[in-house]
C-alpha cells in the first residue's frame, strides 16, 4: 500500500488506464497486490512444471497409450496466458503417441457466449494450435453435448458435463488462479464446473442457497459450498489434471503449477493468497476501484465482481465508485432482463423472487450479487460504453467524472480518506484493525 494527498492516479480501464484527478483534500491509500517476481523464462517454467508435476506423473507419461485428450481453456473474460502453455502441452501429447485428431481444446464458456473468429485467435494466442488440433466452444444449453453422471452426494447438484471432456482418456483443465467472489478462487476445479457443465448444473450453483451462503466468498475455500460441490464433481469424473497460472498486473507470468487437479490448484492458491489479500487498518467512506480492465471490463455483467470484492473495507453508507469501460455493452439478454426486474421491483422484492428457486434463471445471479454492495452503501459507475437506456437499468448511479464523485463523497461523509484499488477484483482488501 502507499499513501498520497490529492493528485493524479491511474486505474485499470479497457486495454489501458483511466487517469483520475483526486481533489487536493483527498488522502488516498492505494491498495495493490504484493509485488510478485516475474518468471524470467516462461517457456522453461512451463516445461519444468509439466516434467515435475504435483501429485501425478509427468504429462508425457500421462499421455502414453492414450488415444484422446481434451484440454480446457477459459473463455475471453479471463486473461490466461494460453500462448505460453498450449503448444508445449500439445507437443508432448503428440510425442507420446496421442493422434492430433484425438486432441481437442475446449473453451470453457460456462453460460457465456462462444469465442469465435479473431477473438478465438486472440484467446488461443498461437496459430500453430489452431492449425494442429480441434478448438471448439462449450455450449451449456445443448443437451446432447453432455453426459449425465448423477448428482453430488452432499447437496444433490446434477453432474452433467460436456461429453468431449468427460469421455476423453486424458482430461486437463487450464486456467488462471485469482480471487473469485463466490467460489473463493478461480481455476482448477472451477474450469470444469461451471466451465464445461450443463446449464442445470450451472443454474443450481447459482441458486440463492449457494449465493447467499456466508462462506461462498472470495479467497475462502473452507466450508465454501460451491467449492465442496466442485470437488465432488471432479472426483466423479475420475482422473483430471490441471495447469494453473498466476499473473501480475501487467499480465506477466509469476507462477505455474501442473498435476492432479486439486493438489496443483491448492499449490497455486497457496502461492497467491498472501499477495492478493491485503490487510487494511481502517474502513473508508470512499472507495475508487476498477473492473480490472480488459477483458474483465468488456461488459457490465462482469463489472459487478469489482463492486463486491472491496466491501470489507467500505464503511456502512459509504460510496464505492467503480470504473468499467463496458466496451462490449451490458451482457446477455437474460442479464438485462434480471436488471430490469431489479429496477422495477427494488432489491428486497427482487431477492424474494429468488430464494425459493432450486434453479436460478440464467445470469440473474450476477444481479443477486449486486445486491450485496447495494446493501452496504452507495454504488457509482463511471463508464463510456453504455447508452442512456442501459445506464438506467444498472441499478446504480452513473457518474461522468470520477474525481468530482470523490469530492462529493468526501463532502457527504466528512472523511478525507479514499481507498484506491487500481486492479479491481484481482486485489482483496481485508479490514484488520491492527494492520
Amino acid at each position: 500500500m502507499s499513501s498520497t494527498s490529492g493528485g493524479r492516479i491511474e486505474i485499470a480501464y479497457g486495454r489501458s488506464h483511466l487517469a483520475v484527478d483526486l481533489p487536493p483534500e483527498a488522502e488516498a491509500t492505494v491498495i495493490r497486490k504484493r509485488d510478485l517476481q516475474r518468471v524470467a523464462d516462461p517457456a522453461a517454467a512451463i516445461a519444468g512444471v509439466l516434467e515435475r508435476p504435483i501429485g501425478s506423473a509427468p504429462l508425457s507419461e500421462l499421455a502414453r497409450g492414450k488415444r484422446s485428450a481434451c484440454i480446457l481453456i477459459c473463455d475471453i473474460t479471463r486473461p490466461v496466458p494460453n500462448h505460453l502453455f498450449l503448444r508445449p502441452m500439445i507437443e508432448r501429447l503428440l510425442a507420446a503417441g496421442v493422434p492430433a485428431s484425438g486432441i481437442s481444446v475446449l473453451v470453457a464458456t460456462g453460460l457465456h457466449r462462444p469465442n469465435e473468429g479473431a477473438e478465438l485467435e486472440e484467446l488461443v494466442g498461437d496459430p500453430w494450435v489452431l492449425r494442429t488440433v480441434r478448438v471448439v466452444n462449450h455450449f451449456a444449453r445443448n443437451d446432447e453435448d453432455h453426459v449425465d453422471l448423477g448428482t453430488t452426494p452432499t447437496r444433490g447438484v446434477p453432474i452433467r458435463i460436456n461429453r468431449l471432456f468427460a469421455e476423453a482418456e486424458l482430461r486437463i483443465a487450464t486456467g488462471l488462479v485469482e480471487p473469485h467472489f463466490m467460489a473463493g478462487w478461480s481455476g482448477g476445479r472451477k474450469v470444469v464446473a461451471p466451465g464445461v457443465a450443463h446449464h442445470t448444473t450451472i443454474r443450481t450453483f447459482h441458486s440463492a442457497r449457494f449465493m447467499e451462503d456466508p462462506l461462498a466468498v472470495q479467497c475462502n475455500l473452507a466450508g465454501n459450498p460451491l467449492h465442496e460441490e466442485q470437488l465432488q464433481i471432479v472426483r466423479r469424473l475420475g482422473d483430471v489434471y490441471a495447469l494453473n497460472t498466476v499473473i501480475d498486473e501487467a499480465r506477466a507470468l509469476v507462477f505455474a503449477s501442473f498435476g492432479e487437479i486439486v493438489e496443483s490448484h491448492l499449490a497455486a492458491v497457496a502461492f497467491i493468497d498472501g499477495a492478493t489479500r491485503v490487510p487494511v487498518g481502517r474502513r473508508f467512506s470512499t472507495i475508487v476501484t476498477s473492473s480490472a480492465g480488459y477483458p474483465l471490463d468488456k461488459t457490465y455483467y462482469q463489472t459487478v465482481k469489482g463492486m463486491v470484492t472491496p466491501l470489507d473495507i467500505l464503511s456502512p453508507g459509504g460510496t464505492l465508485i467503480i470504473a468499467s469501460q463496458c466496451s462490449e455493452g451490458f451482457g446477455s439478454a437474460e442479464f438485462r432482463h434480471a436488471q430490469e426486474r431489479l429496477v422495477a421491483l427494488g432489491p428486497d422484492r427482487f431477492l424474494a423472487t429468488l430464494v425459493a428457486k432450486d434453479l436460478a434463471e440464467i445470469d440473474e445471479w450476477q444481479t443477486e450479487m449486486q445486491l450485496k454492495p447495494m446493501r452496504k452503501g452507495r454504488i457509482q459507475l463511471y463508464t463510456t460504453g453504455l447508452d442512456a437506456g442501459l445506464r438506467a437499468i444498472t441499478g446504480v448511479e452513473v457518474v461522468d467524472d470520477v474525481g468530482a464523485a470523490v469530492r462529493a463523497s468526501i463532502a457527504r461523509s466528512g472523511d478525507r480518506g479514499v481507498a484506491v484499488i487500481p486492479e479491481g477484483p484481482y486485489v482483496v482488501p481485508v479490514y484488520e484493525a491492527d494492520a
